[in-house]
């Protein structure tokens, strides 16, 4: 059996939706990264890098989320999209995989949690994400789905951070791209979603984004430099 090493953000919930659309059996594995809890010995035997998601597949350790997404479809043939397609959804997928994910993250961290307000880095990460949902959305003109005419994990992979836009972006910034509002109106109606969202609620994490908190996010802010 899978198990998932999950917290609630948006790069675990895409692995939760698509655990929900397939119906895959898991065991869910809670890390409290508001705790440091992905910074045990245990924890970095599954994923170096200290971040969730990751999975356990039978004795296989996969981490990033686009990784494990990429994995279990592959191994399912779940969600995987056909092979003349292939080559449109690798593309998407590590679109969003370098692009419209990490430009998110560190638009919210420059506008939300940096230290010092600095102008130069938060308009370069808030242009860089407003860039990529602008590609998105032309490339969505017309069309249902990412790749071809079936949800694929390109679908889910970009959900789990358009879901977050008004964190990201500011309230109502989706209507400023009308044909991923339609896109994603199309996905939050599917039944997998709420499933999704709530997986995990019945588990007591970290709110507070406290001192502790700061300091299990963003190590390297704390790190003693050794020079």
């Amino acid at each position: 059996m899978i198990k998932f090493y999950f917290h609630p953000g948006p790069n675990p919930i895409k692995i939760a939706l698509f655990l929900e659309e397939t119906g895959l059996e898991f065991e869910l594995v809670p890390v409290d990264t508001l705790k440091g809890e992905q910074h045990s010995e245990q924890y970095r035997a599954i994923n170096p890098n200290n971040k969730t998601p990751a999975i356990e597949d039978n004795g296989v350790r996969v981490f990033d989320s686009n990784a494990i997404l990429l994995y279990l479809a592959d191994k399912t043939g779940l969600l995987a999209g056909s092979p003349e397609n292939r080559g449109e959804l690798l593309s998407w997928l590590m679109f969003i995989a370098t692009g419209l994910g990490p430009y998110s993250g560190q638009c919210v961290h420059f506008t939300h949690h940096a230290p010092e307000k600095i102008d130069y880095a938060a308009n370069r990460y808030r242009r860089e994400t407003q860039r990529h949902y602008e590609v998105l959305d032309a490339h969505l003109n017309n069309r249902d789905f990412i790749v071809a005419d079936e949800l694929s994990i390109a679908d889910i992979a970009a959900w789990g951070w358009v879901d977050r836009i008004d964190f990201v972006l500011g309230k109502d910034a989706l209507a400023s791209y009308p044909n991923v509002q339609r896109w994603f109106n199309l996905i939050n109606s599917r039944p997998a979603i709420a499933r999704a969202r709530n997986m995990g609620k019945d588990i007591e994490f970290k709110t507070e984004f406290d001192e502790q908190a700061k300091r299990s996010f963003f190590p390297q802010n704390y790190a003693v430099d050794a020079k």
